[in-house]
Formats: structure tokens, C-alpha cells, sequence
């Protein structure tokens, strides 16, 4: 029980290390973390799945916005439409 215990201590230690030692641009992430979470139950899995999360949701919409773009510029090049028997 007493290594539990320990254990659970050393993570919030090395958790908490972690959140201070980010830098002021992700200040509203390590927020949003200690908000959303009980720091003291956290494991250093848990955290690195939420990193993991925030810089997925950071870097995605930049993906999205280049599908975005390609299909706007199928449609601008007459992509859509095109074909259309019978109206002419």
C-alpha cells in the first residue's frame, strides 16, 4: 500500500514540474488541466494524453483548412456542374 502511495506522490511531483516548466503560450492549457482534473489522482499518462490532445486540436485546423480549400477550389473551376446534358 505504502508504494502506491509513494508512487502516486512521485507522479504529482514530476506532474506538477511539468505544468510549471511550460511556457507562458500554453498558459491556458496547464489551466484548463488543473481545472479539469484533480492533480493529485492525475497520472503522467493522463497528462501526456491531454498534451497530446491540445496539440492535436492546435495543429488540426490548419489540415482542415487546406481540405476546405480544395474543395472551394474544385467547385470555383466548375467541378460541380459540369455535364449537365440537356440545358443547352
Amino acid at each position: 500500500m505504502m508504494r502506491i502511495h509513494s508512487q502516486t506522490i512521485g507522479d504529482v511531483v514530476v506532474i506538477k514540474k511539468i505544468l510549471r516548466s511550460m511556457t507562458s503560450k500554453f498558459n491556458y492549457i496547464v489551466c484548463s488541466i488543473e481545472e479539469s482534473n484533480d492533480i493529485n489522482i492525475l497520472t503522467i499518462d493522463r497528462l501526456y494524453s491531454s498534451l497530446l490532445v491540445y496539440e492535436q486540436r492546435m495543429n488540426g485546423p490548419a489540415v482542415e483548412e487546406q481540405a476546405l480549400k480544395v474543395t472551394y477550389e474544385d467547385r470555383s473551376r466548375g467541378g460541380r456542374g459540369r455535364g449537365c446534358g440537356g440545358f443547352h
